[in-house]
């Protein structure tokens, strides 16, 4: 730990801060929008998006290589990937008649192979590997502007439309009774995932950041008492993995991304297992009480008429 910080307060290693600020920046997106995620529990919809990038990076990368669209980044083929994907999910869950996990496995798997076919063929060593799994040591200060708009966005609109995001992720019908949009809460939804996703992929990487979309708010809605508790403890959830994290992974030479999912993986296990012996020791001290107090209604089943 002494070395992370060592490095951390180094001013001939800003990608350490820069690192660091990305985690922090991303905990806001990780919280607010994992929030919603899990408690509507479309985490299987935000994995097909999130793995759907990969589809976009790989034509992206080919038809700036074959001079096709020269120039063009993989962010701008990821962004459009991921939001395709995304209104396509919706509009399946929404209006089509198909079964929904078939077309979210189609759109997931089919994303990730046009990804992989189009670094194929395209001229040159690409290695995927540097798309699914990111690398936050290299997160630029354009990276981290993007990521400040970002987090400036999603609170604005979670501030704003508070109110219809808890009537619709716990109540859909009884929002809709109500004259909520609840159809155009989960586009919106759906779209800035998306959007997130790609910008998150330079933190954790696609193929991780459904865990972190999904674990640290997991982890805090045992204890949340509604939606908004459970934005603001998977932030700080999220910020407190991504921190030791970084500083594990710098200590022990280990892969940033996948250190800070592993750790908030295991949190959430530990917290997840806590909560069910707690439980189950509340219901042995309730049962052990009953039979201490002879039970209601014991003395009326014991007489004989």
């Amino acid at each position: 730990m002494s070395g992370f910080l060592a490095a951390l307060l180094d001013p001939g290693l800003p990608f350490i801060r820069n690192a660091l600020a990305a985690g922090l920046l991303s905990s806001i997106l990780f919280g607010v929008l994992g929030s919603v995620v899990t408690v509507k529990r479309i985490a299987g919809l935000a994995g097909a998006v999130s793995h759907a990038v990969l589809g976009g990076v790989g034509l992206a990368l080919f038809l700036s290589v074959k001079r096709i669209a020269p120039g063009l980044p993989p962010i701008a083929g990821a962004i459009a990937f991921a939001l395709v994907s995304a209104l396509l999910i919706a509009w399946v869950s929404l209006k089509a008649k198909q079964r929904e996990d078939t077309v979210i496995n189609a759109i997931w798997a089919i994303g990730m192979s046009l990804g992989v076919l189009f670094i194929a063929k395209t001229p040159g060593y690409i290695d995927p590997m540097s798309y699914l799994f990111g690398n936050i040591l290299l997160v630029s200060g354009r990276d981290l502007l993007l990521l400040a708009i970002l987090d400036a966005l999603v609170l604005a609109a979670a501030w704003l439309f508070y109110p219809q995001l808890e009537a619709s992720a716990f109540d859909e019908e009884f929002a809709r009774t109500r004259g909520a949009r609840t159809d155009l809460v989960f586009l919106g939804i759906l779209a800035v995932v998306a959007v997130a996703v790609v910008l998150l992929q330079t933190f954790v990487g696609i193929v991780m950041v459904i865990a972190m979309l999904t674990l640290p708010a997991g982890t805090a809605g045992f204890r949340a008492r509604n939606l908004a508790g459970m934005m603001v403890g998977a932030t700080a959830l999220s910020a407190a993995f991504s921190a030791l994290g970084l500083a594990a992974s710098w200590s022990a030479d280990l892969p940033a991304g996948a250190t800070v999912v592993v750790i908030a993986g295991a949190s959430f296990l530990a917290a997840a297992g806590a909560r069910g012996a707690a439980r189950a020791l509340a219901r042995g001290r309730g049962a052990r009480a009953s039979r201490a107090s002879g039970g209601p209604g014991d003395e009326g089943r014991g007489a004989k008429p």
